[in-house]
């Protein structure tokens, strides 16, 4: 450690630096409405890494007179309490007033503190270790506002705080650059599968005839006769195998979140291998969109993953098919209709795929549908690849910025 740089740093009680804190305010779940004028922000719209998703907050209906104390302003922390346990987000602008939910916790912090700063901090491996070492509760851990507040913090000088959250936000803003090259990209394969195998407006469609509801040539198939559910893959002869927790699929995207992954002894039975398709099988994960593209393996590489994924593997189609129709609106129907189990904790029954019929193009379409598509899926897994180790990168510097082993 660089002492002569840190000699004026000094570790604070998080108390001194808090102007205001409070929990997320209760109200009646009737209050929801999609129509409504104020905006909830909730622990499942707050990603692993801190990032809010401020287009998935519901909006409620509720007097702004009753509740106007609580409303989040900019630059507000905001620490979730229950569940995933002590998850830092920073608040930052929406076009209506916005509420913290009930296990969220909201920080106002002091002039002598950058949010950003603490935003970073609380989520680095000992930020972390600390909100966890406040944590109470044996089935279920929570944390509350006065343990938080006992918690010691490093508070540099403030020019200091901000040179390093600018540092970490160049990170940032590379990663989220390419987080959204990529949904761009995705976005425009599965428009173009829609387009010409929903819609039906493939090249050349003005010239072919109809024949039963499908266009002369195509075939209606079930889902078995084209693609693998849940295909059995050997375990490998390795003494580890990369594994893939719920949490590592996007709602907003088909990237994997390689960060929540690890490495195990043991494998579960859920194995797969590049160019297959995780889809979640489990409320509130399939209903948010969860559905992942396997694309970061090394060659012959297995892995393996959450039990409540189900592994969709093209075999007469192609991987980029075999994709693009798990993330259509139909075949989600279909899976969601055929959920059993208690409350909240409901599962897809995989032989619901047994008979949905797929419209099976011409092989001279379904080639020319795959080549556009490969160009456009390897993109995607370049940018995947950068922004891994644009976050590999963050993650080593992060920690050295924090203890103050580094000049800036």
């Amino acid at each position: 450690m660089n002492s002569d740089y840190k000699w004026n740093w000094k570790d604070v009680i998080f108390d001194e630096i808090v102007e205001d804190s409070a929990f997320g305010p209760r109200f009646s779940g009737d209050a929801y409405d999609e129509n409504g004028n104020i905006a909830t922000l909730r622990t499942t719209d707050i990603f692993e890494d801190g990032k809010i998703s401020y287009e998935t907050m519901p909006l409620a209906k509720l007097d702004e007179t009753s509740f106007s104390k609580h409303f989040l302003r900019t630059d507000d922390l905001v620490i979730t309490r229950s569940g995933r346990v002590g998850t830092t987000a920073l608040f930052g602008i929406y076009h209506l007033p916005v509420l913290p939910g009930a296990f969220l916790i909201r920080f106002r912090l002091s002039n002598k503190a950058y949010p950003k700063f603490f935003r970073y901090w609380f989520n680095s491996r000992i930020g972390q270790q600390r909100l966890l070492s406040v944590s109470r509760g044996a089935a279920q851990q929570n944390i509350n506002i006065t343990n938080v507040k006992k918690i010691k913090v490093p508070l540099p000088p403030l020019p200091i705080q901000k040179r390093i959250a600018s540092i970490l936000s160049a990170y940032d803003d590379l990663i989220e650059n390419n987080r959204r090259r990529i949904q761009l990209l995705e976005q425009a394969a599965r428009m173009l599968y829609k387009e010409w195998f929903v819609r039906l407006r493939f090249p050349g469609h003005e010239h072919v005839k109809i024949v039963d509801g499908l266009p002369e040539g195509w075939e209606r198939k079930k889902v078995p006769e084209l693609i693998k559910i849940n295909p059995k893959v050997s375990k490998t002869n390795g003494t580890t195998i990369r594994y893939i927790p719920m949490s590592g699929l996007s709602t907003s995207g088909m990237s994997v979140n390689l960060q929540d992954s690890e490495y195990r002894d043991k494998s579960t039975s859920v194995r797969f291998r590049n160019g297959d398709t995780l889809f979640a099988r489990i409320t509130p994960c399939l209903e948010n969109g969860k559905t992942g593209f396997v694309n970061f393996l090394h060659e012959d590489e297995i892995a393996c993953g959450s039990t409540e994924f189900i592994v969709m593997r093209g075999f007469a189609v192609s991987q980029y098919f075999t994709y693009c129709l798990a993330r259509t609106h139909d075949f989600r129907e279909i899976a969601i209709k055929s959920m059993i189990g208690s409350s909240g904790r409901q599962r897809v029954q995989p032989s619901c795929f047994n008979d949905f019929h797929v419209a099976l193009p011409s092989k001279i379409l379904l080639k020319q549908f795959d080549e556009y598509c490969d160009s456009i899926f390897c993109q995607i897994e370049s940018l995947s690849r950068q922004a891994l180790k644009l976050n590999q990168a963050r993650d080593l510097l992060l920690p050295r910025l924090m203890n103050g082993e580094m000049a800036v």
